[in-house]
């Protein structure tokens, strides 16, 4: 692939701005300067500078990122700064086939939640992680306001009744780590349906952390508001591949 190509496709600017980049000599590979924006590299495992900054090559964008509070997931937020602020121009900026450039979060976090968010430029994968026909399951660490009890567990397994569906939403799974620390795990994706389901069964939810997608767990040394690249062997953990 031409360098300029190469540059832009991993969103760097448009056409002009990837040549002017490498025409002023802000761009080596291996160490040495290129300055021919025509020149031809493989890309399978191609490591680039741009202005000191080391990038990766990807074909298609696949991250993970560790979201703090206080961020709406949402190219255009409302009340909260964007979540993608939180990540470097080019994957802001890669050209896709949608209306939006750049990564898009698969599946929301609302802005006081935190924890594990994959993103990605594929959007045969988001269409597919979107869709509720996977069940992909999400763990959520759960802090409520009072103690868990017993039969509260039970309710949310056996199922809860929310305000917008007739049929009863259940928990695949719910387990009590302590007095008000609940690990709920669930396979669909309703609007604040951890916490409409904490609610219905009488308690309330005091914070919120995704901690697992799939088999995919977030990482204990990724910083809150870090992101990183995710491996093939993460992506097939996560399910998403499939």
């Amino acid at each position: 692939m031409k360098l300029s190509q190469i540059l832009f496709s991993q969103g760097f600017g448009t056409r002009k701005q990837c040549a002017s980049l490498i025409a002023s000599g802000v761009v080596t590979i291996d160490g040495a300067t290129c300055a021919n924006a025509e020149q031809a590299f493989a890309t399978d495992g191609l490591t680039f500078t741009v202005l000191g900054e080391a990038w990766p090559f990807h074909a298609m964008a696949y991250l993970m990122l560790n979201k703090p509070a206080g961020f709406e997931c949402s190219h255009k937020p409302k009340h909260w700064p964007s979540v993608y602020s939180l990540l470097p121009a080019p994957l802001r900026d890669r050209p896709t086939k949608s209306a939006v450039s750049g990564v898009q979060a698969i599946g929301r976090l609302d802005q006081d939640t935190t924890g594990l968010l994959i993103l990605s430029d594929d959007g045969q994968l988001i269409h597919r992680m979107a869709s509720p026909k996977h069940h992909v399951p999400k763990v959520y660490e759960v802090t409520t306001a009072r103690e868990i009890r017993h039969e509260q567990i039970a309710q949310l397994i056996d199922g809860v009744v929310l305000n917008d569906d007739p049929l009863p939403v259940k928990a695949k799974a719910c387990e009590r780590v302590d007095s008000t620390h609940l690990r709920l795990t669930l396979t669909e994706g309703k609007y604040h349906q951890v916490k409409r389901m904490v609610a219905a069964v009488g308690n309330h939810v005091e914070s919120l952390h995704r901690s697992q997608i799939g088999g995919l767990r977030l990482p204990a040394d990724l910083a809150e508001g870090a992101w990183r690249w995710l491996s093939a062997e993460e992506l097939a953990a996560a399910s998403i591949n499939t």
